[in-house]
């Protein structure tokens, strides 16, 4: 029997170890499941937090080659799961005819899709700083913003919680990369939404979203349209882009194993 890998991406301000209920959970069925951090990114949350000069290096052609040579690691092709900046990077990776398939939870938008920043812009544009040239390398959330942004449909008290544990400051390249801050579309965000011999996708949404509104996501899912690959979109009501990490994040997890199953891949499979 071979077990069926799994890459897991995180996307920016969480820390890998945000996704180690999904590790247990899809370990639980079999599959052998990697959450690699990003390049240079420290083990800990308490060392991440800390100014690194290899953190602030980090954009989007850095980020999609590190998990580009993650996916080609393995010698049976990945199932690529990624949230936020890491749905963008798995939805690139398997337009590029890697992996076996890619789940996009809540995913930074591709290019040709609309990008609704008005919460994230204020992030990223919030420095002390008189010149974008002086602005410190890194952006950082205060918990009060992470509670704006991400953890908009849970109770203060976990939206602390989770800011305690996983969130950590995030590349100002990657942010500008992504077109948060000076505009413009980086190559790195284009998908070959028309290859019709990828993979399956899943997009899924949060419809109460304010860091990625659901409806960006049903727009990238549109540019899916012309190509005859499985496509599939699941919206969850009620849930924001802490949708992976909060006190909810076992509905989202279980959805995506059906979803697998349903696309006959499974965590251990026949040789």
């Amino acid at each position: 029997m071979n077990r069926t890998p799994v890459v897991l991406i995180h996307g920016a301000w969480l820390h890998a170890l945000s996704w180690q209920s999904w590790i247990d959970r899809f370990t639980g069925r079999g599959f052998d499941v990697v959450a690699p951090g990003w390049p240079g990114e420290p083990l800990t949350v308490g060392e991440a937090r800390r100014p690194s000069a290899t953190l602030r290096r980090v954009g989007l052609d850095v980020l999609t080659d590190h998990y580009a040579r993650v996916v080609r690691s393995f010698d049976t092709p990945p199932v690529i799961i990624g949230h936020s900046v890491g749905g963008l990077v798995a939805q690139h990776l398997l337009g590029t005819g890697l992996g076996r398939a890619a789940v996009a939870i809540a995913p930074a938008p591709i290019a040709g899709a609309p990008w609704a920043p008005t919460l994230t812009e204020r992030v990223v544009h919030s420095s002390p700083a008189d010149s974008p040239e002086e602005r410190a390398p890194t952006v950082s959330l205060s918990a009060e913003q992470f509670r704006e942004c991400f953890a908009n449909t849970v109770p203060e008290e976990e939206s602390s919680c989770l800011f305690r544990h996983y969130v950590i400051p995030s590349s100002r390249r990657l942010l500008s990369d992504l077109g948060l801050a000076d505009g413009g579309c980086h190559p790195r965000r284009t998908v070959d939404t028309g290859n019709r011999r990828r993979g399956p996708l899943l997009l899924i949404s949060g419809q109460e979203d304010r860091m990625v509104p659901d409806s960006v996501t049903r727009a990238v899912y549109k540019l899916y349209g012309d190509s005859t690959a499985t496509s599939d979109l699941k919206q969850f009501p009620d849930r924001a882009h802490s949708l992976t990490i909060d006190s909810g994040w076992r509905t989202i997890a279980d959805h995506v194993l059906l979803w697998l199953a349903l696309q006959d891949i499974h965590g251990t499979e026949l040789s």
